[in-house]
């Protein structure tokens, strides 16, 4: 595949999983304790699920670019066409780093929608003992979309250094195959 498509296709994914990440943060559920029509008990009415989906998106398009990156770079740690040496163990480096912060990144946008998605089921009894409302603790989703950058910078990076290891030992290879062509054996 092509350099500039690679990057181009990984950067909108990561681009609109962050914006969703982010929506996601915006729309989180809320809930208020209301009492029943006989007003015998109370319980807890939450928003729309909106960002659950939005979660649950960001998610998905981290995971695609996260194997698209790793399509590309297939086993660049054990080819022969990468040159031995410190940019191979940047590249091994900086996939590492992406991996960790891919991981991350989806830990908090799966444990958001689903914290999201759940809603309390019990009553309480009018003016005794309310229902805790539980919500999402504000700053789930925005952890998510921070990693979901980070992790955008590091396999752009990554990607990057790949390519010009690659296109570097290939012109290495290519000079050394016509350096031999020269000799002739006749």
């Amino acid at each position: 595949m092509d350099s500039k498509v690679v990057i181009a296709l990984v950067l909108v994914f990561d681009v609109v999983a962050f914006a969703l990440a982010i929506a996601a943060e915006q729309r989180r559920n809320t809930a208020q304790v209301v009492p029943d029509s006989e007003k015998q008990y109370t319980y807890c009415v939450y928003d729309s699920d909106i960002a659950t989906g939005f979660g649950v998106g960001s998610l998905l398009l981290l995971l695609l670019s996260q194997l698209i990156i790793t399509a590309v770079t297939r086993c660049y740690c054990c080819g022969p066409s990468l040159r031995r040496g410190g940019s191979r163990f940047c590249v091994f480096l900086l996939l590492l780093s992406c991996w960790l912060t891919f991981l991350v990144a989806e830990a908090c946008l799966l444990a958001g929608s689903v914290q999201n998605a759940r809603h309390t089921r019990y009553r309480g009894i009018y003016f005794m003992n309310d229902p805790s409302c539980e919500v999402l603790r504000k700053g789930v989703f925005a952890a998510g979309a921070a990693f979901v950058l980070l992790t955008a910078i590091l396999s752009v990076f990554c990607y990057l250094l790949y390519a010009k290891s690659r296109d570097s030992s290939y012109r290495i290879a290519e000079s050394a195959e016509s350096a031999i062509r020269m000799n002739s054996f006749s």
